[in-house]
């Protein structure tokens, strides 16, 4: 081996370890946080986990917060914000029962109750009802309380 080779060796290994350690440390500081909520609708208190995302983030500070849904398609619980929130994860995509979604054309807050197959444009993914969604899917029109739940 020649000089010229170990360093280039020398130079290629330095190189990989910090690049690793960047990583590892933007892994433990930048760990995506995870918000817990209580969702209540008529008599039925159901838990969430909402996304690490501006969509989020946005809806977490304006806790606790009821808001009048509307049963749309018979499959989701829907809330037209007047001022749009953040929402920089668009996809075209699915749903999955239970998911929490913003649909940005109307600033729609969305609990999907029921599935359909249909794939949906502008979605942003916000979060996760844990279980007993189910129960959401004869309740027509209601008030939805949503409260941040301390660890």
């Amino acid at each position: 081996m020649t000089v010229r080779q170990g360093r280039h060796m020398l130079k290629a290994a330095l190189m990989a370890a910090v690049l690793g350690g960047l990583a590892a440390m933007s892994a433990s500081s930048g760990q995506a946080k995870e918000f817990k909520i209580r969702v209540t609708a008529g008599d039925h208190r159901l838990s969430a986990i909402l996304l690490d995302n501006a969509t989020a983030r946005a809806f977490v500070a304006k806790l606790p917060l009821i808001l009048p849904m509307a049963d749309l398609y018979g499959r989701e619980l829907v809330y037209r914000f007047p001022d749009p929130l953040p929402a920089n994860e668009t996809t075209t995509s699915g749903y999955e029962v239970g998911d929490i979604v913003y649909w940005t054309p109307r600033h729609s807050f969305v609990i999907m109750y029921a599935q359909n197959g249909e794939i949906i444009s502008n979605l942003q993914k916000v979060g996760r009802i844990d279980s007993g969604v189910e129960a959401l899917e004869r309740m027509g029109n209601i008030d939805v309380k949503f409260e941040l739940v301390d660890d």
